[in-house]
Order: C-alpha cells, then structure tokens, then sequence
C-alpha cells in the first residue's frame, strides 16, 4: 500500500493487509504495462484520480479519465498504457478471488463515478451517501469499491463494526474518524486500514465535502486459520 501517509486503527503504524493490496501508480506519458497483474488468480479494480489511462481487455480499448473504474477479472490478460501528454495516477487494488461452486467469475465492466447515482443512507436527508461501483445483490463478485461521502457537518453516528477488513483512501476534504477508541484527524492523501472488527465512526467538520475510496470483501466466509483441530488419542 502506498499512499502520501497511512494510518492503522489508531495504532500509529503502518500494517500489511490481509485478504488485500492497494497501490496509487504514477505512469509517465508513453508507460505502461503488456503484463500488469502476473498471478492468475488475482482480481483487480482500478480507479483513475488524474489525468487518462488506457485499458485494453479483450481486444477492446477502454479509456478511463478521472473518476473512471474498471472491474478486473481474474486471468482477463489486461493491459495499461498511458498515451496522453501528462502523468496519470490511478488506484489499484488487488485480490485473490475466492471461487464459489455455482457462481460464474463476474466479467469486466467499465464506468464513471458520474454515471452512478450514489445511495443515501437512511435517515440522513443524503448527507451521508455511498457511489457503489459493484451490485450489492450480485453474489459473483468478492470484494466491493465504493465511494462514501459525507456533507460538512454530516456524522455517522455510531461506532460500525464490520467482519471484513477496510481500506479507506481520503479523496477530499478533511474529518475525524474514530479508528478502535482514537479519534484521527485525516485529510485529503491520508489512507487508513481497518482489520475486521475495528469500531470506526466519522465526524465531517467541513469546510467542504469529505470523501473517501472504499475497499472491503463481501459475500465469503472469513478464512480460518491453519490450527486446525487437535485430536485426542484414544
């Protein structure tokens, strides 16, 4: 993970994930990539927050500009070029997919944060509202990106728990988010990462929108660990 600063749950220093990776790349005019994701089994999201990227998949080209993301499935051979006159910084996020008997591999889809109407939270008067880039109902997909933004002034008022770990890039604006019992003040360029289970709430103090990049896994069970279980001899 890379990012202008990272924060833990309050803890004060950076930690790897676990189910998870998150680069910000910087390609220069004329870069990029015949053979970006070398792991077969690996999924992958990308969400471009300066200047163009061109994706090609399948024979297609996809040209994804600020506030374009692009859904990545595992073994899709994909990719990237930067073919404009100036740098272009995205998100890349990377998962091992987690195969379901029953369930196709979801395939590839490309779109804008503009094209997506973003969800208010209940109660909220939409101060509090999530972008989803990925069909909550859809069962094929593993891990969701979303973009969660909160008006000045706008709280989420309790402390959430969740079974999945988190990765929050801030994209705008400043805040207060609780991370265990801390209270962080964060800003644009900061990123933070919740293991499963880490209490978080947020405080949106303006003076403008606060906005952040979400990453979590959805719709599989937590991997156990390798203890096993002891037997007993008879």
């Amino acid at each position: 993970m890379t990012a202008e600063s990272t924060r833990e749950q309050g803890r004060g220093r950076p930690r790897p994930a676990e189910t998870f990776s998150q680069y910000i790349v910087e390609v220069a005019p004329g870069g990029g990539s015949d053979r970006p994701e070398p792991d077969a089994g690996a999924e992958g999201a990308l969400f471009v927050v300066e200047g163009e990227l061109t994706v090609l998949l399948a024979g297609k080209t996809h040209v994804l500009r600020p506030g374009g993301f692009a859904f990545l499935p595992p073994a899709s051979g994909w990719t990237v070029r930067n073919e404009s006159r100036a740098a272009v910084r995205f998100h890349w996020i990377r998962k091992a997919y987690e195969v379901v008997d029953g369930l196709d591999v979801p395939e590839a889809f490309f779109t804008n944060e503009q094209e997506i109407a973003p969800t208010p939270m209940p109660g909220t008067e939409g101060r509090w509202a999530t972008t989803r880039f990925v069909d909550p109902a859809d069962l094929r997909h593993d891990m969701h990106m979303t973009i969660v933004t909160l008006e000045p002034g706008a709280v989420i008022p309790f402390a959430e728990t969740h079974v999945m770990e988190h990765g929050l890039y801030v994209l705008e604006g400043k805040a207060v988010y609780r991370l265990n019992q801390d209270w962080v003040e964060v800003e644009a360029g900061d990123y933070m990462w919740l293991r499963a289970f880490c209490p978080q709430a947020c405080y949106a103090g303006g003076p403008g929108k606060f906005r952040y990049l979400l990453y979590k896994d959805v719709n599989r069970h937590a991997k156990l660990g390798g203890a096993g279980i002891a037997r007993r001899a008879l």
